[in-house]
């Protein structure tokens, strides 16, 4: 009998051994993940970022890609128990749903101080960390300079029906929606968006609408810049027959769409986390949009962009307060619209 329960006693102290091993072994896979960066920023610039901050301060970052709406809800619906730290996005709407709901730590000074007022909210929960700006982009050979709409509104005309296109179900479309909402208001945006139902061809996405453009199947679209940039510097062969028509006056369709960075309250990296984004809006931080091929615009103090971008400065962009944009209005709006 002594020896029935000593075998049982050991047996129990191999299991309570084995449990506590592997409780161990997934605290220090836990640890080995870093920070938890959320990222709905293009994949390949997100990267390009995390390797040149653990370069600089060696610490590591694991990352985990989706859409700017898509974690925006997942950070909400996780709440305090969120494993993320870092949230980065495209475009300010999401930004803006996850400090509705509270979910943000303020953003150290030193990093505020680091990028100009107009790319970040006045409240300091989160940053700006990078910008694009919309434009039509056209086919060449069907239209000339004075044939190109004067404003992005002009796009309701019924004399455009069946000659433009867009990628209404993205966020990055959204975003543009959402300024013309605080720009022009509800009654002209859903006016907008039924000649945009009327008129326009739906396509999956920015670079899918400037290939319709390029192989003549519509004559202009409604897409973010930097796609017809980063295709020309590739082989061009998407962006050979398109131009770019830059709105410019202050138009809605002249929107800079800032991209931004937080960190979640519930983070227990705050330390690493508030240097991360310090990192992102530095010199070295803007330096990646510089020299990398992401061609979005650095809006750092004083950070230069790609030479090859018409400087912010000449766009003439519309004054926009990126941290009220209104995702939420503007879905209901576009689902009335039976555009998404």
């Amino acid at each position: 009998m002594n020896i029935a329960l000593n075998r049982f006693s050991g047996a129990l102290a191999l299991a309570a051994s084995l449990l506590s091993a592997t409780a161990l072994a997934g605290s220090a896979n836990a640890q080995d993940e870093g920070l938890v960066v959320y990222n709905a920023q293009h994949e390949s610039l997100g990267r390009e970022w995390i390797a040149a901050f653990t370069k600089e301060t060696g610490i590591k970052v694991t990352m985990r890609q989706g859409s700017d709406m898509q974690f925006a809800n997942q950070i909400i619906q996780e709440g305090d128990a969120s494993p993320a730290d870092i949230f980065l996005t495209e475009n300010s709407p999401a930004m803006t749903l996850v400090d509705g709901a509270g979910l943000f730590a303020p953003i150290e000074k030193e990093t505020l101080d680091q990028v100009p007022d107009q790319y970040r909210p006045a409240d300091g929960m989160w940053t700006g960390i990078a910008a694009r700006t919309t434009v039509f982009v056209y086919d060449k050979t069907k239209l000339t300079e004075d044939k190109l709409p004067k404003s992005m509104l002009d796009l309701a005309d019924p004399a455009w029906k069946g000659r433009w296109g867009a990628a209404p179900a993205g966020a990055d479309f959204q975003a543009i929606v959402a300024a013309l909402l605080q720009l022009k208001g509800e009654q002209s945006t859903a006016d907008w968006l039924k000649a945009l139902k009327e008129n326009a061809t739906p396509y999956k996405g920015n670079s899918v609408a400037m290939k319709a453009v390029n192989s003549g199947e519509v004559e202009g679209a409604i897409i973010y810049h930097y796609y017809w940039f980063g295709d020309q510097a590739k082989t061009g062969e998407n962006s050979k027959n398109v131009g770019l028509h830059y709105f410019k006056n202050q138009d809605p369709g002249a929107f800079v769409s800032v991209s931004g960075g937080g960190i979640l309250k519930s983070t227990q990296h705050m330390k690493e986390a508030q240097a991360f984004l310090t990192f992102l809006t530095s010199k070295a931080g803007q330096a990646v949009l510089k020299d990398g091929d992401s061609y979005e615009y650095a809006i750092g103090k004083d950070a230069p962009s790609n030479d090859k971008l018409t400087p912010l400065a000449d766009l003439n962009a519309p004054k926009v307060e990126a941290s009220t944009l209104d995702s939420k209005k503007v879905v209901e709006l576009m689902t009335a619209a039976g555009l998404i």
